[in-house]
This record gives C-alpha cells, sequence and structure tokens, in this order.
C-alpha cells in the first residue's frame, strides 16, 4: 500500500465488526480520520448508538447523516420489522437483508461530504471473499461506483476496501494484527437483533462472525 501518512480518509462507519476494523485500519494508515454514520431506517437504533460510543472510544470525528428515505424504496427485511429475515440466501435471488441501493447511496453521500472536506480517500468494509451474497459488495461494484464518482464530482477520490478478499477469519486477524481485537470482539455491533458482541447468535450476520472467529481462535 502507497504511503498515506499525510492524507485524510473518511470511513462508512456503523460499529459493527467490519466498519470498526477498518476504522481502526485507516487510523493506522492515514493522518486524520472522520467517521461517518448512517441513519436509514435500521431494525434497531442501538446500531448508531454503538457507532458514536466506538468512535468517541477511538478519538474519531462522528458524523451521523439521516438517510431514512432508503427505507421507502425497495421491501427488506433490515428497514421493515414486519418481515422475517431469510436465514440463508435464496436459491433463485439475494436474501431480504439486502438493502437495494444503500451502499451506492452510502457511497454518493460519502463522497460529497469528503468533497466539501477535501478528503481524496473513502474506506469502506464491503467483502467478496465471506459475504451474504450481495451484489453492492462486490469489487466491481465499487471500481465503477469510484469512477462514476470521480467523472461526477470532477475528483480523484480513492474508495478503499480492506476487507475486499478476506472472509470473516481473516477479518479477525486484521483487527489482531492492528492490535484491537478485544475492542472489535467485545464493543461492535454486527448483530440484526441489536445484541452486542457474540449477539443474537442466529441471525445470518452472527452466523457469519462467530464462525470467523471460532475458526480464527482455533489457529491462533
Amino acid at each position: 500500500m502507497k504511503d498515506y501518512s499525510n492524507e485524510d480518509a473518511l470511513v462508512l462507519f456503523s460499529g459493527g465488526q467490519d466498519s470498526t476494523t477498518c476504522l481502526y485500519w485507516a487510523k493506522h494508515n492515514f493522518r486524520n480520520v472522520y467517521a461517518l454514520c448512517f441513519s436509514y431506517g435500521q431494525r434497531h437504533s442501538q446500531e448508531i448508538k454503538n457507532a458514536e460510543r466506538i468512535a468517541k472510544m477511538s478519538d474519531t470525528p462522528f458524523q451521523l447523516l439521516d438517510t431514512e428515505i432508503i427505507s421507502q424504496l425497495a421491501p427488506n427485511s433490515l428497514t421493515n420489522l414486519s418481515m422475517q429475515m431469510d436465514s440463508e440466501k435464496p436459491a433463485d435471488s439475494y436474501p431480504n437483508t439486502f438493502v437495494p441501493g444503500r451502499n451506492l447511496l452510502f457511497l454518493t453521500f460519502a463522497a460529497t461530504i469528503a468533497y466539501a472536506k477535501n478528503i481524496r480517500h473513502i474506506v469502506t468494509g464491503v467483502s467478496e471473499a465471506d459475504y451474504s451474497g450481495y451484489p453492492d459488495c462486490r469489487d466491481t461494484f465499487i471500481r465503477s461506483a469510484n469512477a462514476t464518482l470521480n467523472l461526477a464530482m470532477d475528483k480523484q477520490f480513492v474508495i478503499h476496501t480492506p476487507l475486499m478478499w478476506r472472509n470473516k477469519k481473516e477479518v479477525w486477524q486484521l483487527a489482531d494484527e492492528l492490535g484491537v481485537f478485544e475492542i472489535v470482539r467485545d464493543e461492535t455491533l454486527t448483530c440484526y437483533n441489536g445484541i452486542i458482541a457474540e449477539g443474537c447468535g442466529h441471525c445470518p450476520s452472527c452466523v457469519l462472525r462467530n464462525k470467523g472467529l471460532k475458526e480464527y481462535l482455533e489457529e491462533r
């Protein structure tokens, strides 16, 4: 990786395992780091409160952006409490935890804020290696979005995806290498049902997180 120690970065931040690992990765590689959190009608407000708490713990400037309109667009189980979450990917479609357009909108909002702050670098925790089949977590999407945002704003943004090719076991390893394993394990909220650390244990996000943790601890 190039030396970005004299440049700033904006991190898309939810207070979960992935974005918290990315936050500390960014703090390790950039001069000043800013955390951007989104309120989009997600199932629980605890996610936002936890993101702000971790940002404060890490001495990172925190901004919350109201993007509630996302919950009014396409039906999904993360913004519609009446829908039961898919426990696994259906054979002929994406799991209903997929929020259509979310990552594209998040990156657009983030780039607009980065533009105003004169920040080139945007960090997001999407991953193609170990995910739920979401099309907006793919490397091809990120590259396309990066090019589009550069053209739209006549800016040379760089979207960093430090977890893109890491499975969950390797994400735990990265947190350990950054010296924040315990913080990520005990303080983050990945659970779709709003429970910190190990979570509910049965939602898709918890299953993926805890499986990766078990695999990493067995190898550690």
